[in-house]
């Protein structure tokens, strides 16, 4: 083996280490995080079915506002890890808190919004009149934790900045169990009903910021940055944000887009379309964990001025995308004729879903490079062209779905819609990290 070949490999281990290191915590954060509905909806669930559809409705609004301002960790991220890299903590932990104070300027004004409004969102939903108290009930409890929801999507960017994906896996698993026992002392020990199931999870998310905070606030003493908020640092921070804001509302619609498209389909394709976009948004978690992973890597490699280092990183998370979006594909195609009975009983939802998911399965490789690359960006912090790209993927994925139904093909027709606006992100992502425009070092971009 030669000298070249030798360090070749030597730099493949330790990038391997690195991102095992952060995205196999990383994993497990992302997996506790709908654990916590879940909880929820076990416990509620045993209060009756008005109850029940009441926590569905008002946790699909608050999952929609929060994960509205996901920008606030990515873009956290990518600040203090390029910080990290150059060597400045004081300054890195500084920009982690105009981060943490823009989540509680931006919780206040969703509060502000919510309390007043919960009756009307609530009936856009098309609440029935026995479920929509209870929903207007508990999203009024809940949006009152949402600042302290945005302050752990915030403290969650700053330590991963700081390659950190531990601290956030043990939190995460801690507010699950606090959740838990909480939801089962408030709803049936105190006699609160689905009032007691809000106060457990705002109490919950409570104590994941507070535990956050003190671990942001001690890494500030030590390094001596400023706790007090910075009005530059927030607006910088909220400027970074936007580009990721438009990302994500364009996501969303695309998402929203492909449930209204599969409603229109029939009843059996509509519930096996619910059944596929759970287990794709679970494949996703082990896809966007290395995202994750990549987003610190990248951010400290061009902080630390290693263009080099940042562009081999990149090439080692492209293949390890790859072979981790195969291995779930493979497992999606044989674990299909156990996994859909485990949903439905119902041989047309079956029969709807099975080719379906086989579409998810060959498309699961193009999802691994697709979640990478968008991490790599996301740590460089090129904000605006995954703007620009999603939007454009919006605009290629909305006729090419709403045509589905004209043309036919079903479920497997819409979802190689979805397989064809992956390809397109894909291609977007593929060409800006070939131009190397990305590749932007220094402190900051």
């Amino acid at each position: 083996m030669t000298q070249a070949s030798e360090r070749s490999r030597t730099v493949r281990r330790r990038h391997d280490r690195e991102i095992i290191a952060l995205a196999v915590p990383a994993f497990g954060a992302l997996v506790a995080e709908p654990l916590f509905v879940m909880a929820d909806s076990a416990i509620v669930g045993h209060l009756g079915t008005a109850q029940l559809a009441g926590l569905g409705i008002a946790s699909a609004l608050l999952t929609t506002a929060v994960s509205v301002f996901v920008f606030l960790a990515y873009a956290t991220t990518a600040a203090v890890s390029r910080r990290v890299g150059a060597g400045d903590m004081q300054t890195a932990i500084r920009q982690g808190m105009d981060g943490i104070w823009l989540a509680l300027l931006l919780g206040a004004a969703v509060i502000a919004v919510v309390l007043p409004t919960a009756p009307s969102l609530v009936d856009l939903f098309g609440a029935s009149d026995t479920a929509a108290p209870y929903a207007i009930t508990y999203l009024r409890i809940s949006a009152l934790g949402i600042p302290a929801m945005l302050v752990v999507l915030a403290a969650t960017g700053v330590l991963r900045g700081l390659q950190n994906t531990r601290t956030p896996l043990y939190v995460a698993v801690a507010g699950f169990v606090a959740n838990a026992v909480l939801n089962v002392v408030l709803v049936y020990g105190a006699g609160l009903g689905i009032a007691g199931s809000a106060w457990g999870t705002v109490i919950a998310q409570c104590g994941m910021a507070a535990v956050y905070l003190w671990v942001v606030i001690r890494g500030a003493n030590r390094h001596g940055a400023s706790l007090r908020p910075d009005i530059a640092g927030i607006r910088a921070s909220a400027q970074a944000g936007v580009p990721l804001l438009v990302r994500t509302l364009s996501l969303r619609a695309i998402l929203m887009i492909a449930t209204a498209v599969a409603a229109r389909l029939g009843d059996a394709d509509i519930a096996a379309h619910q059944i596929i976009l759970s287990l794709w948004s679970l494949l996703a978690f082990a896809l966007d964990a290395i995202a994750i992973a990549g987003q610190a890597i990248i951010g400290r490699y061009l902080g630390a001025g290693d263009a080099q280092g940042a562009r081999a990183a990149c090439r080692r998370m492209v293949e390890w995308g790859v072979a981790v979006g195969v291995v779930l594909g493979l497992l999606v195609v044989l674990s299909r004729p156990g996994f859909l009975p485990l949903f439905t009983g119902d041989s047309a939802v079956k029969e709807a879903a099975f080719p379906a998911l086989v579409i998810v399965a060959v498309s699961q490789p193009v999802c691994g490079v697709v979640y990478v690359l968008d991490g790599v960006l996301m740590g460089a912090g090129d904000g605006p062209y995954l703007a620009w790209a999603m939007l454009l993927t919006l605009a290629v994925f909305t006729p090419a779905a709403l045509l589905v139904p004209t043309f036919g093909g079903g479920l497997t027709a819409l979802w190689a819609a979805m397989t064809l606006m992956m390809a397109m992100r894909l291609v977007t992502l593929w060409l800006r990290t070939r131009s190397g425009r990305w590749v932007v070092t220094g402190a900051t971009r």
